[in-house]
């Protein structure tokens, strides 16, 4: 098991490895967050493809490596945006209906009787704000 020095190079492995034999890949990511190495592995028990990486930046690399293998081993293909009911601007799209809210509906904005708007239901974030403390003089 020898460790592959060039990203290019074992991501161009890996998905030849896994397009010959994809019942019997395995792939396994490991962090050691002691030294904050990232360690990949690749195998299909009879070739071993191994990455070793100390640098931040191999992240996007690996973020998307690690997309497309889970895309294939899943059998998926990446959702499409859904079509907007009044064409390109979105607001007709209902809240259930958006791709980055996962199919769960918007939460409800609360209203609230607020007794110095005069008596006028108003929206409000709630949670409410920070209080100033008062100093010592």
């Amino acid at each position: 098991m020898v460790y592959i020095k060039n990203w290019t190079d074992f991501e161009t492995a890996t998905t030849d490895l896994y397009a010959r034999s994809p019942s019997k890949v395995r792939y396994c990511v490991k962090f050691v967050p002691k030294s904050g190495q990232l360690v990949l592995k690749v195998t299909d028990d009879v070739k071993c493809i191994k990455y070793k990486s100390h640098s931040s930046i191999i992240l996007n690399r690996f973020e998307s490596l690690n997309l497309r293998l889970l895309t294939q081993m899943s059998n998926t293909r990446p959702k499409r945006p859904i079509p907007t009911l009044s064409g390109g601007s979105g607001l007709g799209t209902p809240a259930a209906e958006t791709p980055e809210r996962g199919g769960t509906p918007a939460p409800e904005e609360s209203v609230v009787n607020d007794k110095s708007q005069g008596g006028q239901n108003t929206k409000t974030g709630g949670g409410g704000g920070k209080k100033k403390k008062k100093g010592k003089k």
